[in-house]
């Protein structure tokens, strides 16, 4: 005899999977155009303002923390969060200090490890960092930012 399939709901292992891959695709779609971002940031204070690589890349990771943040909240959750200022805000502190955090220093001691000891690029030590920090981003997001369906 055969064990009956439960119905494809949002409780159902299968729903979960499916939905857990759309949100990976979403959120690295967000990621590839933070990656953008970061870079170009990244680019303009080392070449026009000729700040240090490395002071260059805290700055430069914090504008696609934000960047990411706003286009997560309101595309990759999108179905968990009701936008309010004050909700926003407090979520934006969260993923600052998770997510943010994580970005900030795996990709300033990545940077450093890749270009002083390992005498690559700058950017292309950069390009190596950011998937680096991706995978722990996304679970870190899922979880703890916006983990839970607003009320």
């Amino acid at each position: 005899m055969k064990a009956a399939l439960p119905k494809k709901t949002g409780k159902t292992p299968n729903w979960d999977r499916r939905c857990s891959a759309a949100r990976w695709m979403k959120f690295n779609v967000v990621g590839g155009i933070g990656i953008g971002v970061q870079w170009a940031v990244l680019l303009s204070l080392t070449s026009g303002f000729h700040l240090s690589y490395l002071s260059a890349t805290a700055l430069a990771v914090e504008a696609a923390v934000v960047h990411n943040f706003l286009w997560h909240e309101r595309f990759t959750w999108a179905d968990r969060v009701h936008v309010t200022w004050r909700q926003s805000m407090l979520r934006l502190l969260r993923f600052n200090f998770t997510t943010g955090a994580v970005s900030i220093l795996g990709n300033v001691a990545l940077m450093k490890l890749l270009v002083d000891a390992a005498h690559l690029n700058y950017l292309m030590a950069n390009a190596i960092t950011i998937p680096a920090c991706s995978v722990v981003n996304f679970v870190v997001s899922d979880r703890v930012v916006f983990g839970e369906r607003d009320q």
